[in-house]
């Protein structure tokens, strides 16, 4: 069922409209002219607007552009028995969902509402899943270590500079990378990972810059690469020092000219991509046995950002905890676990080799096989051996 307002200056379309939306169980209200819909409109909780083009006082092009001002989630369709193609076009650019003629199909009529009200439910559940991923890349901490983190990352997202985020495995130097670019200008544009460790060396090129069939056996077809699908957006290299030394050559390309070029092609593409690297390793002692390219290094490094580890901030662990509880428990939909102080002290006890990644699937494990509490003799039992 919706809640449907209907904007109409002739009463025996508003009669008509109500009569049959009220058979198909929605809640319907009426305004005979645009400034009352609006009225109407501002005081909130309407689904959909069905509203005419040519009225008195305001016509229906006006009501629709204030609406949008208002709100850019409700569905207007507009109705008119004055309607040409100029008029629909202007409607739907203005951001209309649909527009429908005079005299009315009832049938197009209903269909419509229908699809309206699914594109509603979309953008409902997509809003509740963009909070839901928000939440579970939320940087949690007080500490001054990460809070330091925090400061840089407001500092350095809103500009075009390149980044590079050391810090020991687990430590959420994802999260860093994530969080430059959802606070930088191109956030409305592609976030995309390349786990350079985890791509064979000798397809990594591939990976990258993408490939034209038949440039090698397994290339059947044409391929973006990594650089097209981040143009606009931004491009994050998780482990940059495990980089093979051919590729490193041909990313300093990139780098320099903004430009890539596919394997087996010989024509230059054109790229806009931000770069954000990380690595787990000491990149000076890398340099130094010839294994990653210094010039490369500098390119990357105009921001150093340091992510510390969780042993370097166990004052965080309390916080760390209560976050990873819920998430965990609604993922599971089981009620929220209390997690008693003594277990807390347990928890800042043990040393998290695997960081934050480590401490996440330990607080997993306690949720499981914990009761309504998670004490500290249950981190004894189920944590600290692990870490051992």
């Amino acid at each position: 069922m919706a809640k449907i307002l209907v904007i109409d200056d002739e009463r025996s379309i508003r009669t008509t409209l109500k009569e049959i939306l009220e058979y198909e169980k929605h809640d319907v209200a009426l305004a005979s002219s645009g400034p009352e819909g609006l009225e109407l409109f501002y005081k909130g909780g309407f689904d959909i607007i069905l509203c005419d083009i040519k009225m008195p006082e305001m016509d229906g092009l006006e009501v629709l552009e204030k609406i949008f001002e208002h709100s850019s989630e409700t569905q207007v369709i507009m109705i008119s028995g004055h309607g040409n193609v100029d008029t629909a076009v202007q409607a739907i650019k203005k951001g209309a969902f649909d527009f429908i003629e005079k005299p009315l199909d009832l049938n197009r009529m209903l269909i419509t509402i229908r699809n309206a009200m699914d594109k509603t439910h979309l953008l409902t559940e997509t809003k509740v899943l963009k909070k839901k991923v928000r939440k579970s890349f939320d940087m949690i901490g007080s500490s001054k270590a990460i809070e330091q983190v925090k400061e840089i990352i407001e500092k350095v997202a809103p500009t075009e500079a390149r980044v590079l985020i050391t810090g020991s495995n687990g430590t959420g130097k994802e999260l860093v990378a994530r969080w430059l670019h959802e606070k930088s200008e191109r956030s409305s544009m592609p976030f995309i990972e390349v786990n350079c460790a985890a791509i064979p060396s000798e397809l990594i090129e591939s990976e990258l810059f993408g490939h034209e069939k038949g440039a090698f056996t397994s290339a059947i077809k044409d391929r973006k690469g990594k650089f097209e699908q981040a143009d606009g957006g931004t491009l994050f290299l998780d482990e940059i020092g495990d980089m093979s030394l051919s590729a490193q050559a041909k990313v300093l390309r990139a780098l320099q000219e903004n430009k890539i070029t596919k394997v087996g092609s010989d024509k230059d593409i054109n790229v806009n991509v931000r770069i954000i690297a990380a690595t787990n390793k000491n990149m000076k002692k890398e340099i130094e046995n010839n294994i990653f390219r210094e010039d490369l290094y500098h390119r990357l490094s105009v921001i150093l950002i340091h992510v510390p580890s969780l042993n370097e901030r166990t004052e965080d662990i309390p916080e760390l905890a209560e976050h990873f509880n819920e998430l965990i428990c609604d993922d599971y939909r089981m009620p929220k676990k209390e997690i008693t102080a003594d277990a807390i002290k347990e928890l800042q006890k043990i040393n998290w080799t695997g960081n934050i990644r480590e401490f996440r699937n330990v607080l997993e494990r306690l949720v499981i096989l914990c009761d309504k509490k998670i004490t500290g003799k249950d981190v004894i039992a189920f944590a600290a051996p692990i870490s051992k």
